[in-house]
């Protein structure tokens, strides 16, 4: 965690001192206007820090302002240094062919006044179209089909929740929008596959009546992902319990005719606080005429269970949230949403997520509720 911390605050420290310099080029402010920026920055660069702090000091209201104010202008600050480098990416081909070629191409660059506002207007339109797309929640639609689907059942209907993020800005607004799908699509089985809270969920008890206002036939499920750790697993559980789920965590259930295993998120191991059990260990106890279904928060795959599992329902990535992000996790996640067949007749589905982390905003990874229709195969 602290690592990640480190990470976090050196990248965006740096984004914060590339568009003060994208600013001070195109604008030519002075002293006076230079210090105000460079402080409001500064503010902006604390304001995590600022809401976990008050968070956990009971300070609900400072930590709500400064979450939507800190975390817009994260995702805002993110787009601008992404479209100005893609500009300064351009200004510096166009200067190389002019050399090579010994042209002058001065009138195909960019200005220092156009390389800053041309990324500046482009990063508020996408701020603000992505703010309200985060709100849209989708339906997406997997039908698996297994001849190990009890013939009594035909189709058992599993709707999946992933990357909530309940706290201090998916508040109740967000939730009943979520909730409305997961209402309309009619579920057999409910499950949540990690990060259904976000930090300290002690204000949060209200929000867990809506969620229990959600009764399928067959009841709800849960795994842990790594907020629920960072959110305190006392806290956390509770919540999740409290919401009508079971908690799942290194354990395996049998429901409506099939498996439904759930492991914790690796963080877990980390803070010491995961299921002394592993993920092959776990699933090679469960009946293999069954279908199993594996609940993981992370969308990687343990090629020791390939064949040990029928579907694996993840989440965690977001699709990378804001693109160009998800050209990053892509490096690490090869499949971010979606479904893919495995080897060993095992499949992977990942979910984009419902809410958002950090910045309330989505740009080309819409948030999703998953419906995955498992029917029987004669």
């Amino acid at each position: 965690m602290s690592l990640f911390l480190l990470t976090f605050f050196i990248l965006y420290a740096g984004m914060h001192v590339y568009a003060f310099l994208k600013a001070k080029a195109a604008l030519a402010f002075g002293l006076g206007a230079g210090i105000s920026l460079a402080a409001f920055m500064m503010l902006m660069l604390a304001a995590p820090f600022i809401v976990r702090l008050s968070e956990k000091s009971g300070l609900e209201l400072l930590a709500r302002v400064m979450a939507y104010t800190g975390y817009l202008w994260l995702g805002f600050l993110f787009l601008f240094s992404s479209y100005a480098l893609a500009a300064d990416i351009y200004r510096l081909l166009i200067n190389l062919v002019g050399l090579l070629t010994r042209r002058g191409l001065s009138q195909l660059t960019l200005s220092a006044g156009l390389a800053f506002f041309l990324p500046l207007g482009l990063s508020l339109l996408t701020a603000v179209y992505g703010y309200f797309d985060a709100l849209n929640i989708r339906t997406e639609r997997v039908v698996v089909k297994s001849s190990k689907i009890p013939e009594g059942i035909g189709t058992l209907r599993i709707v999946q929740i992933s990357d909530v993020h309940l706290g201090l800005i998916v508040r109740e607004e967000r939730l009943k929008k979520i909730l409305h799908q997961v209402k309309a699509a009619h579920p057999d089985i409910l499950v949540s596959t990690g990060d259904l809270v976000d930090g300290q969920v002690c204000n949060l008890n209200h929000l867990s009546g809506l969620l229990q206002e959600i009764t399928p036939p067959y009841g709800k499920y849960a795994v842990t992902g790594n907020h629920e750790f960072y959110a305190g697993m006392d806290n956390a559980k509770c919540f999740t319990e409290n919401a009508g789920f079971t908690f799942l965590r290194g354990e395996t259930l049998s429901v409506a005719g099939i498996s439904i295993s759930g492991v914790d998120d690796p963080s877990g191991k980390i803070l010491g606080q995961a299921q002394n059990i592993s993920e092959k260990e776990l699933l090679s106890a469960a009946p293999r005429e069954k279908f199993t279904l594996l609940l993981k928060h992370r969308p990687l795959v343990d090629k020791s269970s390939l064949g040990l599992f029928d579907l694996q329902l993840s989440g965690h990535v977001h699709k990378g949230q804001i693109f160009p992000f998800s050209i990053l996790t892509w490096l690490y996640y090869p499949l971010q949403s979606g479904f893919a067949a495995l080897q060993n007749n095992s499949n992977l589905y990942v979910s984009r997520g419902a809410g958002t982390w950090g910045p309330p905003v989505r740009f080309l990874s819409p948030p999703e509720v998953a419906i995955i229709d498992l029917v029987r195969k004669d």
